[in-house]
């Protein structure tokens, strides 16, 4: 597995309690959690602590194509830090960082073997790009 993270990471005009349950919350994350407009999430469940698991159904709107995001928590600070690794062992950071314009929120994550690295930076920046749009419209 490669040693190098991948990073990612937007800045969103909105309160910490609001980010965090748009991040956290299975009601909030099926609004957001897609890359494009040709794909929605249509499920999620997500048990927020320390080795509770989270999934998040991904698909295509055509019904092409679906899988599940899934992973387990390794450490869950509230309204500042989550950690899990995702189903194949990879490891993923989502802080959140207030600051005097926002809040910060990164993703530091492993990347897969399969992929350029650029794409798989590409695609977790548009969801994240998606979470800020929803986020700020909440």
């Amino acid at each position: 597995m490669s040693t190098q993270k991948i990073h990612v990471s937007t800045k969103i005009q909105r309160d910490i309690q609001t980010i965090w349950n748009a991040w956290t919350q299975p009601e909030h994350v099926i609004h957001w959690n897609f890359a494009s407009d040709t794909w929605h999430c249509p499920k999620a469940s997500n048990d927020l602590q320390v080795g509770g698991k989270f999934s998040y159904t991904m698909a295509s709107k055509d019904g092409e194509m679906s899988f599940d995001f899934e992973g387990v928590y390794n450490e869950v600070i509230p309204e500042q830090k989550i950690a899990y690794a995702m189903s194949d062992g990879r490891q993923v950071e989502i802080h959140f960082t207030k600051e005097a314009d926002g809040i910060l929120v990164e993703e530091i994550f492993d990347p897969e073997q399969m992929n350029p690295l650029d794409l798989q930076q590409a695609g977790w920046q548009a969801i994240l790009n998606q979470f800020a749009k929803y986020t700020e419209g909440l």
